[in-house]
């Protein structure tokens, strides 16, 4: 006779036994155990409310509400916070569905993950090719949770000063991209009320607002300063700066910055950084020819090629189990040799992991 449960590879329920009988443990997690140690299950069946549940049917209603509870007492609806996913993209035996981008944007921690400065401009930048052409994919939900981590990035910005041009592109993008959606597209690509939309645009201006007039204290140190070490240790500091505006705004600070920001050895090598690999670079002599305009070159390759992303911290994705996952927190491998698995996963190849 088959088994007529919905899934044959369930573990199913687990009990406890108790003086009135077996009784099933149902888990909540430990986030929404703390959130709601207020609620018992005599306030929610007390005669004042619903009397009429008695047994599985009022231990249902109980879960219900601390649910709706947590839900009500929050800013994100998401119970989920994941290390790391499984990646499905289609059905098996095993599995059934696919996994999308909105699914995989509401389970993976980017909440905690703007909190690492490591992982921050990663965020910042997957958020931002999300604004760019991948907004109308998301469902509802994960449109929500999505501002929610947005309006977390701006506060950290505005708390910390820390990267703010980088915020500053991604609110204009999504500004660009919102600004196309609700007025020349139409509303039928957006999922929800306009005026939501509207009142989220609003919102995304006053953020504008408030980063342009962000004013960055100036830090007083009675110890040593960067002008006060040797000019080779300067230029070297300069060497592992792998983005021109920030070369080009340190060398706005004293007049010998300007002249080390100048160097023709500092833009050659980041020339070398950024476009080595690509076969017109290779075609050029870049590393033989030494009369070049080596910041002229930067910017002339820059039109034509994308630049190469440095971050401090990026998700994995593992061939053999196809999952993704942040590399500090691990994950559940049966690979005899899970580092030959491994894969580092870009801003732009997280979002191609999820086209169908």
């Amino acid at each position: 006779m088959p088994f007529l449960g919905k899934d044959w590879r369930s573990p199913g329920w687990s009990w406890t036994k108790t003086d009135h009988g077996w009784k099933r443990i149902v888990f909540f997690g430990h986030e929404l155990e703390d959130n709601n140690k207020d609620i018992d299950l005599k306030e929610l069946c007390s005669d004042d409310n619903e009397n009429l549940f008695v047994g599985e049917v009022c231990e249902l209603a109980n879960t219900k509400r601390k649910k709706e509870f947590y839900n009500n007492n929050t800013k994100s609806q998401f119970v989920f916070r994941d290390k790391w996913i499984y990646v499905q993209k289609e059905s098996t035996k095993e599995r059934h569905g696919y996994c999308t981008l909105g699914e995989a944007l509401n389970r993976l921690d980017f909440s905690s993950a703007i909190q690492d400065l490591r992982r921050f401009n990663y965020v910042a930048k997957l958020f931002q090719l999300i604004a760019r052409s991948q907004l109308t994919s998301l469902s509802g939900a994960a449109q929500k949770n999505y501002f929610n981590i947005l309006e977390k990035i701006v506060r950290k910005v505005l708390v910390d000063h820390y990267n703010p041009r980088l915020v500053k592109e991604l609110l204009q993008d999504l500004s660009s991209t919102l600004h196309s959606l609700t007025i020349h597209v139409g509303r039928c690509v957006l999922v929800g009320n306009v005026n939501i939309w509207f009142n989220r645009l609003e919102t995304i201006v006053k953020w504008q607002q408030e980063l342009n007039n962000m004013q960055i204290p100036k830090q007083m140190y009675s110890g040593m300063t960067f002008n006060d070490l040797p000019l080779h240790m300067q230029s070297k500091i300069l060497c592992k700066l792998s983005d021109a505006c920030d070369i080009i705004n340190l060398g706005q600070a004293t007049p010998t910055l300007h002249i080390l920001s100048e160097n023709k050895t500092l833009w050659k090598k980041l020339c070398q950084f950024h476009f080595s690999d690509k076969p017109y670079c290779r075609s050029l002599g870049l590393t033989r020819n030494d009369n070049v305009d080596w910041k002229l070159m930067y910017y002339t390759l820059q039109k034509h090629y994308p630049m190469k992303e440095q971050y401090g911290d990026t998700l994995h994705f593992c061939k053999h189990c196809s999952i993704l996952f942040w590399k500090d927190f691990g994950h559940p491998c049966t690979a005899n040799d899970p580092d030959s698995c491994l894969m580092p996963i870009s801003p732009q190849h997280f979002i191609d992991l999820f086209r169908f």
